[in-house]
């Protein structure tokens, strides 16, 4: 069978740097996941082991440049190799490509000063620090409308008075710092009177209130965070990026961050298929194998066909942004669709594989349960249709940018 990366025109140093990570995951990470199978957490020693081994075979923190510690790929050369890391769902964390960290990385690389470079962007690739997008709140000021966004800082001499209430903040708990949208000139639009704030996790004024429950998980779960911010100080160069510019700069995270998590997601459910695929040529019912029959194997066929179609998808929204564009529609189309086929891969081979497919023995229980979010993080289905319909009907508001909704990991 063809390699899922040697099916596209990728740039010949991303094809490369796919390979190296396929084989990262064949021969390290996906036995590691197995010695974990019951639902055992992940240490951290162990997460520190993928990590030196990701760097011997020339693949970890691949999208960033070198001189911050990373492997100095374009956006669009490292773009495969994030599929090959969700095969499995330590691959992301063993890469540091996993989220929410790689989107806060791909931000504060791009509006982040070099002293802000040096204090978080250095240690969050390096992996010495963990970070949060604390970004959604709880109604009335959060869901699917950015606009009415509450969380407020004010300026009191050279620093930024933070009052809000926040929660799906990913990662929350685990967090060393938390990257905050705050609104900072009440009298405008939301879209241009919003900045973003780089706040300690331990500075006076920041509440943990809780984790949130939530569907999904793994062997490296993180936390989705619901977090008060009260009188909560920050000097001045904790603004990261321009003032009044916050949701500009959030969606310098989120386009590229959607695609991301498309490619990872969909290199989960390729996995999950070809688990399925060993399963099908494994079993034997009703006088042959169950691999040779129809059923089966116009199902498998349907669904490899809808995941080449979501990559062939993702790859038009790539080069559109790596051409400067912004992409917008190009990214909620498929986002929406990648979502849609990978739940519905997953979810195949989990019926093929029957009682071993729910059982812990095999990865596509958590799969199963980490793909249905897919869904709704990063902009539900339905935020990104009416992206698509804004689009199709032309009448886009030209301040408008795309409701963004909870849990944006």
């Amino acid at each position: 069978m063809t390699a899922d990366f040697e099916r596209y025109d990728d740039p010949d140093a991303g094809r490369a740097l796919a390979r190296r990570t396929r084989e990262l995951m064949d021969e390290v990470v996906v036995p590691t996941e197995r010695d974990l199978a019951g639902g055992t957490a992940v240490s951290e020693g162990t997460v520190s082991r993928l990590r030196s081994e990701a760097r011997e075979y020339g693949v970890y923190a691949p999208q960033i440049p070198e001189e911050y510690g990373g492997g100095g790929y374009s956006f669009r050369e490292a773009l495969p190799a994030f599929e090959q890391a969700g095969r499995s769902l330590l691959g992301p964390v063993a890469m540091r490509v996993d989220a929410p960290d790689e989107g806060n990385m791909h931000l504060l690389e791009l509006v982040g000063d070099d002293l802000q470079k040096e204090h978080y962007l250095e240690p969050l690739v390096a992996g010495e620090k963990r970070s949060g997008f604390s970004m959604t709140e709880p109604a009335p000021g959060g869901g699917s409308d950015p606009k009415m966004v509450r969380t407020r800082a004010e300026r009191d001499g050279d620093e930024w008075v933070i009052d809000g209430h926040k929660w799906w903040t990913t990662q929350g708990i685990e967090a060393d710092f938390l990257i905050v949208l705050a609104r900072t000139d009440p009298d405008v639009h939301p879209y241009e009177g919003s900045s973003l704030f780089l706040v300690p996790k331990d500075a006076p004024g920041v509440s943990v209130v809780r984790n949130i429950p939530h569907t999904g998980g793994g062997p490296r779960d993180v936390s989705h965070a619901e977090i008060k911010y009260e009188g909560v100080r920050v000097p001045e160069e904790h603004l990261l990026g321009t003032e009044g510019q916050g949701f500009a700069h959030v969606q310098q995270r989120l386009g590229p961050a959607r695609l991301t998590h498309c490619m990872r997601y969909s290199g989960m459910a390729r996995r999950a298929l070809d688990v399925a695929k060993a399963y099908l040529d494994d079993r034997e019912g009703f006088g042959s194998k169950l691999s040779t029959k129809q059923g089966p194997r116009f199902e498998i066929a349907e669904a490899a066909t809808g995941l080449h179609a979501a990559r062939t998808m993702v790859r038009n929204a790539a080069n559109r942004i790596a051409a400067g564009e912004e992409a917008r529609v190009e990214v909620s189309m498929a986002k929406v669709f990648t979502a849609d086929v990978a739940q519905e891969a997953v979810d195949t081979a989990l019926q093929f594989t029957g009682g071993n497919g729910i059982a812990r023995d095999l990865p596509i229980a958590d799969f199963y349960e980490s793909v249905r979010q897919f869904r709704i993080v990063d902009g539900a289905d339905e935020v990104h249709k009416y992206v698509v319909a804004r689009d199709e009907f032309d009448d886009v508001d030209p301040r408008e940018i795309e409701p963004i909704t909870r849990y944006e990991g």
